[in-house]
């Protein structure tokens, strides 16, 4: 059997590895990845030797209930002994120049309970009244915060929801589908008939033991994880090699690979397709049922993430760091002190760091400053935030992330449903195009693309 998983993110590697398991030692599994490493938006940089995340710095270790598609991953390509988890510190939001904790009981800043707000946000529980039929019809999306400003005002959207959705997707909560970025409340908002019954019932549905961790990250760096996945799958990698074409052959697909000069094609059984809206659209122009128009629909935002790293013994909040409300001002969305964070990973020189986040969909003006300014701008706001202040770093790095961040705008789950039943068995999405941006959301997503085509294909190779 042949396989072909077109990007090298943690989705496609994901892919790759499931498809090893389910096809064995000989089947041909080709990863294609048109830029020159493979992890996508994973991806582990040194600062002063030091490991430090140029982007996604952990995940989730429990979904649904249950031990995430990720965690087990990890573990089973030899990395779990190796994971850590964070400090079980408070963050904060940051109201009015007041610091101030994120309440419990909330579901991406959706609250379940008025009276634990403490002064964060106004709201009229009479909004949220029981009107006898459920908050929303069978099916039917809304943007999170049309359904938020409906039943609890808008400084609780203004000022707790869009600031977490911000953190997530830098997206706009009055954008931002709920089925796509709280299907748990999608789900319950269809049977429950107040938003904070509906907010209950969605956390009682995934409960999570007491006291135990939310996230976990890889010792070393998330580049350990990509690596030990790429190896463990034993497929074969191509590395600055851009799909420019996808066509049907006798044998299933051919894919046309590399430069226009000296093209590569690549024959295979079945295809994933682990890539971006954009580029994943035009590969799938030809394909009739027209999933190149659902899936191309998605629009992506820009972000840009600013280390700092700060003298020994610098003095930081007993926190995990802080998110900056839109309707504040300020440059910096969020701050992550990370050394206080992940205690199990000091640096050996000592040296402290903070990321700042910079950039929202739809208000990218920020990023237009180059990347000395940018980090002048973020060392200002912060000297501002943080409580007792910040000295001059030693060091500032700048990484961008030119559309890294899908926006799942309200009909997004229907949209890629269609895309999906309109493509043949033999070829699958996956990753954040279609299935969310966390690394859990990806590894599953690449996990079930990568069943979907092994199962079309067995029947016609036994």
């Amino acid at each position: 059997m042949r396989f072909v998983v077109v990007g090298g993110g943690i989705a496609g590697l994901a892919a790759a590895h499931r498809l090893r398991e389910l096809a064995g030692p000989s089947a041909d599994i080709v990863v294609v990845e048109q830029t020159g490493r493979l992890g996508g938006k994973l991806r582990t940089d040194q600062i002063e030797g030091e490991p430090i995340e140029a982007g996604a710095e952990m995940f989730l270790v429990r979904e649904d209930g249950h031990d995430s598609a990720v965690l087990t991953l990890a573990r089973r390509v030899g990395l779990g002994d190796q994971l850590v988890h964070p400090a079980p510190l408070p963050a904060t939001i940051v109201v009015d120049g007041a610091h101030r904790p994120i309440p419990g009981g909330t579901l991406l800043g959706v609250p379940s309970d008025l009276s634990k707000l403490d002064g964060l946000a106004r709201s009229d529980a009479d909004l949220d009244r029981d009107g006898g039929r459920p908050l929303l019809d069978p099916d039917e999306d809304v943007a999170v915060g049309v359904l938020v400003r409906r039943r609890l005002g808008d400084e609780v959207v203004d000022r707790l929801v869009e600031p977490m959705l911000g953190g997530v997707y830098a997206g706009r909560a009055d954008s931002l589908s709920l089925a796509a970025t709280m299907p748990g409340l999608f789900a319950s908002a269809q049977r429950v008939t107040t938003l904070r019954g509906a907010v209950r019932a969605a956390l009682d549905a995934a409960p999570r033991p007491p006291g135990a961790p939310v996230f976990a990250t890889v010792r070393g760096g998330v580049s350990r994880l990509v690596d030990a996945v790429a190896a463990a799958s034993g497929a074969s990698v191509r590395l600055g090699a851009p799909v420019r074409e996808l066509r049907t052959s006798p044998a299933g697909w051919t894919l046309t690979v590399g430069s226009t000069r000296d093209p590569l094609r690549l024959e295979a059984d079945a295809v994933v397709l682990a890539l971006p809206a954009a580029p994943a659209a035009r590969l799938l122009r030809e394909m009739p049922g027209a999933p190149a128009s659902d899936v191309g629909a998605l629009a992506y935002a820009s972000v840009a993430l600013v280390t700092l790293v700060l003298a020994a013994g610098t003095a930081l909040p007993a926190s995990t760091g802080f998110l900056v409300p839109a309707v504040q001002g300020r440059v910096v969305k969020a701050a992550t002190y990370l050394s206080v964070k992940w205690p199990q990973l000091p640096r050996a020189d000592g040296l402290v760091v903070v990321r700042a986040s910079v950039g929202r969909h739809g208000d990218e003006l920020e990023l237009q400053r180059s990347d000395d300014e940018l980090a002048a701008a973020v060392r200002a706001d912060l000297a501002e935030l943080v409580p007792g202040g910040l000295p001059e770093p030693l060091t500032a790095r700048v990484t961008r992330w030119g559309g890294g961040l899908p926006q799942y705008g309200v009909g997004h789950v229907d949209r890629i449903a269609r895309a999906r039943a309109a493509l043949p068995p033999t070829i699958a999405l996956a990753g954040a195009v279609a299935d969310g941006v966390g690394i859990a959301a990806c590894v599953r997503s690449g996990q079930v693309a990568a069943e979907t085509v092994a199962a079309a294909v067995r029947p016609h190779r036994e």
